[in-house]
């Protein structure tokens, strides 16, 4: 690693960690920046082309990293016959052409399905994680096992700010399974190894959430959603989902049920919003009134309202059945390993480490230069994660955001912040503007 990107991670090390003003770290963020596209330049061939392409030979200013930048899809951009076809070989190759280091060497004989396919690599010291969209088609993306130390000491010193500190001791809950190889569990198993220990760590269901089983359910999601699935292919999906939930209702019971029992400690409680519902409704049926909950708790709730119907008010109901607890809120994705905090002022912070570019809908154009200082820019994030060495951490994302560039938060801390109002844009890969280029780059390289 290159010794700015080492000094912007040191810089998190502090006690505040979000107490560097942007003119401190930009030059830091430059240094960084341009040392990494070089390394990552001799890693990477499609970064390689894009850079001599775009005429990009060094990192002078951020909007050099334009160019340069993957869109999210670019992680899952193999042909779906490497999958189909259990062309395991042919996935590493593709994996290979976007990570910093040569995964076809592993072995994938007796490989079945792509949770083994992750299996085996992660045996053979590459870490990698996926994650499965609306389209059930998987990303993968490969972390160097120093990556996955350096992810682990982010979320360290990250988890619970400014209200508390992942110390080993609360009783930890997480709504939902920790065995797999999708950013959820990653992130279930880091909390309960800082927020808790291993015999107060509790979590929905011991079984596996499979890669296979998320992308069946959102394959046929989308099918239905497009009118193209059959009455017969539509029971028969919904007889199978009716059955896995009746075999996890007692599970699940006993789960909250424990969580319940232990209300009057110190929690930490993780989970979807659907998921904190269902704590909910069961302690209707049990008589605990809303706000029985030990005040130092900490809950999280996000996500999971996608094909789920929910209440307009559902957050207001949440908030009211968990009464005056503490709520923390990071914003963060399975393309980085460093958090963006949520403060008092409901303000999103940047740790140092992180370099945060908001560019127009296309992809195209950066908009938080240094000529818009103090001004609240509008448009889709993307980042460079100087703790990534294991591929091109320059990500595009699908995410919308307000980004205020002023000096000083409201909390009175170093700025610039987001705000919190992220959505998406709703056509996100038809709109990044470089994302037909870049699969066309790894077209190219998978055909020669």
């Amino acid at each position: 690693m290159d010794q700015a990107s080492r000094a912007l991670l040191d810089m998190g090390q502090a006690p505040e960690l979000y107490r560097y003003a942007p003119e401190e770290l930009l030059p830091l963020h430059i240094e960084a920046a341009d040392a990494v596209v070089a390394e990552r330049r001799q890693q990477v061939p499609i970064l390689d082309r894009r850079a001599r392409e775009a005429g990009i030979d060094r990192i002078s200013r951020k909007s050099d990293l334009v160019p340069l930048l993957f869109p999210h899809s670019t992680y899952k951009s193999y042909p779906t016959t490497f999958v189909e076809k259990k062309r395991w070989k042919d996935l590493a190759r593709w994996l290979t052409t976007l990570s910093s280091d040569d995964v076809t060497t592993v072995d994938f004989d007796g490989v079945t399905d792509e949770d083994e396919w992750v299996d085996r690599l992660r045996e053979n010291g590459h870490f990698v994680i996926a994650t499965s969209g609306t389209t059930g088609k998987c990303s993968f993306l490969r972390h160097s096992t120093e990556d996955r130390a350096r992810k682990a000491d982010a979320f360290a010193r990250q988890l619970g700010w400014p209200f508390a500190r992942a110390d080993g001791s609360r009783s930890y809950f997480w709504l939902g399974p920790h065995i797999g190889v999708n950013s959820a569990t990653d992130a279930a198993n880091l909390g309960a190894s800082l927020w808790s220990t291993p015999d107060n760590a509790f979590f929905l269901t011991d079984e596996r959430l499979r890669l296979t089983d998320i992308s069946r359910l959102a394959a046929m999601r989308r099918r239905m959603a497009d009118g193209l699935a059959t009455p017969g292919e539509i029971a028969a999906f919904e007889k199978q989902q009716q059955a896995r939930s009746q075999a996890l209702y007692p599970g699940i019971d006993a789960f909250i049920d424990r969580l319940l029992d232990r209300r009057n400690e110190k929690l930490s409680i993780s989970g979807t919003w659907a998921q904190h519902l269902l704590v909910r409704d069961r302690a209707r049926e049990r008589g605990i009134p809303d706000g029985a909950f030990h005040p130092e708790s900490i809950v999280s709730a996000g996500g999971g309202i996608k094909n789920v119907a929910l209440p307009d008010d559902y957050q207001d109901q949440v908030a009211r059945f968990y009464g005056d607890v503490v709520r923390t809120g990071t914003y963060g994705m399975t393309e980085m390993f460093q958090l963006m905090n949520r403060c008092e002022k409901l303000r999103y912070h940047i740790p140092p480490g992180l370099l945060p570019l908001v560019l127009d809908q296309a992809g195209e154009t950066l908009l938080n230069t240094e000529d818009v200082a103090g001004e609240v820019v509008v448009g889709r994030f993307a980042f460079v994660d100087f703790a990534i060495t294991g591929r091109w951490s320059g990500t595009i994302t699908s995410d919308r955001v307000e980004f205020d560039t002023g000096t000083h938060c409201l909390c009175g801390r170093p700025g610039p912040t987001i705000l919190d109002t992220i959505t998406r844009y709703r056509t996100d890969d038809d709109t990044i503007g470089c994302a037909g280029t870049i699969d066309g780059y790894i077209r190219g390289a998978l055909a020669s």
